[in-house]
């Protein structure tokens, strides 16, 4: 099992979520985020105090949508495919997609454990 780790831009959630249903991976947690990368578009402030100073600074920070959810190893590429389907338009800022391994799964409700857990 993969966990896919997916900061997307917050207009792109609706028709990612679209996408992946119709492909069936409909079960996924969403996140509000802020966040920043090389392109240092600041659209959003985020101050929060420094201890060794007394007066606060600013840090920028853009809105993302953080989207999590575990797939089965074989349908890793599938899962990236369509979220980059969806969001890539070639400007800075449309995200990035982050692959981890899940050791285990478990469903709290019926104890089902590994790949049957997360179907």
């Amino acid at each position: 099992m993969k966990e896919v780790v997916a900061i997307i831009r917050m207009n792109k959630l609706q028709k990612t979520k679209a996408a992946l249903a119709d492909e069936g991976f409909p079960a996924f947690t969403v996140f509000p985020v802020l966040g920043r990368g090389r392109q240092r578009g600041f659209l959003h402030e985020y101050t929060h105090p420094i201890p060794a100073e007394k007066e606060p600074t600013a840090k920028r920070f853009i809105p993302k949508r953080m989207i999590i959810m575990a797939v089965k190893d074989k349908d890793v590429d599938k899962v990236v495919e369509i979220i980059m389907a969806i969001n890539r338009t070639g400007n800075p800022g449309d995200g990035k997609v982050f692959i981890g391994d899940v050791k285990e799964a478990v469903r709290i409700r019926t104890q089902e454990k590994g790949e049957e857990a997360i179907v």
